[in-house]
């Protein structure tokens, strides 16, 4: 088995080389002056086990050629099995047609991957399950829920009592719901919400008494932190003691991290680090991160030994 790290969060693959004990390996991967992406692997890799890790995060483009690239060279090198490794699967916001004449771009991507001679893909918490069959490749869809729960019960002293569960938008019910059995059938609530155009939300109702409950947040990705921001307001409005957030993919592009410093209602916000952070996001008090280097550990020695992934999905 190898580890074969691309540029986008260094950080996250050193820690799973770690965890399984096993160094990354040589590999010179560049960006040339006119924007292209350069791979030469520096190691025999023939006849072997390849994970390659990368996110396809900011900026987004160049980490997905990255990913292809290093997936072809490795194809090239004559690898017996080449596993992607993506902890964040760029695209995923686009599954399907929201108008006429739109792309299903999520698609794109996997069709790209598969054609680049990737055999699998290990990915956490999609946006949407069914981008799974978007691939026509084995693909492992991990969950964060588990490293949430445990933070949830260290913050709350194992007392979850007064927790409710919140889903941000209609469309998390079932995640949300995933996190308030983990945590003994807590109540869920809803917001309800209309977005005007991307990136901009209107918190237009509450869905389920809040009133004297620690109200917890939970979606897949947060972008702007405009939604998470007017959900915990709203949330106080209609009583709730406190709200936090736990979101597995902290895109926080722009100034989401500003937005998340200045809001007087959102008093925790809790990523993975599925996304290498930046230093406005690390500098933020209100910001912590949880890492998923255990979980995709256990995943890639689970498949380099072709042993059952199964039991780490519930």
């Amino acid at each position: 088995m190898k580890l074969i790290a691309g540029n986008s969060n260094r950080r996250l693959s050193e820690n799973i080389s770690k965890r399984l004990s096993t160094d990354l390996a040589a590999a010179d991967i560049r960006t040339f002056k006119d924007g292209e992406v350069f791979v030469e692997i520096q190691e025999n890799v023939r006849g072997e086990d390849v994970f390659v890790i990368q996110s396809t995060s900011n900026p987004a483009n160049g980490n997905l050629m990255e990913l292809l690239i290093m997936i072809d060279a490795l194809s090239r090198a004559s690898a017996s099995r080449i596993t992607a490794v993506i902890p964040y699967f760029g695209y995923a916001r686009q599954d399907r047609k929201a108008g006429p004449r739109t792309p299903i771009s999520a698609k794109l991507v996997a069709n790209l991957i598969t054609t680049a001679g990737a055999d699998r893909v290990l990915t956490v918490d999609l946006h949407a399950g069914q981008i799974q069959g978007f691939f026509d490749i084995p693909t492992d869809n991990l969950f964060a829920v588990k490293e949430f729960e445990r933070r949830i019960r260290e913050i709350h002293n194992g007392n979850i009592e007064n927790v409710m569960i919140v889903s941000p938008d209609v469309g998390g019910v079932v995640r949300a719901r995933a996190l308030s059995k983990r945590l003994d059938n807590r109540s869920l609530a809803i917001v309800d919400k209309r977005r005007e155009r991307a990136g901009v939300s209107e918190v237009m109702n509450i869905i389920g008494d809040v009133e004297d409950h620690h109200c917890v947040m939970f979606d897949d990705i947060a972008d702007s932190g405009g939604t998470l921001c007017n959900a915990a307001t709203a949330l106080m409005r209609q009583g709730a003691k406190s709200v936090s957030a736990y979101v597995t993919h902290g895109v926080l592009s722009g100034d989401a991290a500003e937005r998340i410093t200045a809001s007087d209602h959102l008093s925790r916000l809790v990523i993975t680090d599925s996304i290498q952070t930046t230093p406005e996001i690390d500098a933020c008090s209100k910001i912590e991160t949880v890492t998923i280097s255990g979980l995709l550990a256990e995943a890639i020695r689970r498949i380099a030994n072709e042993e059952s992934v199964s039991s780490l999905f519930d």
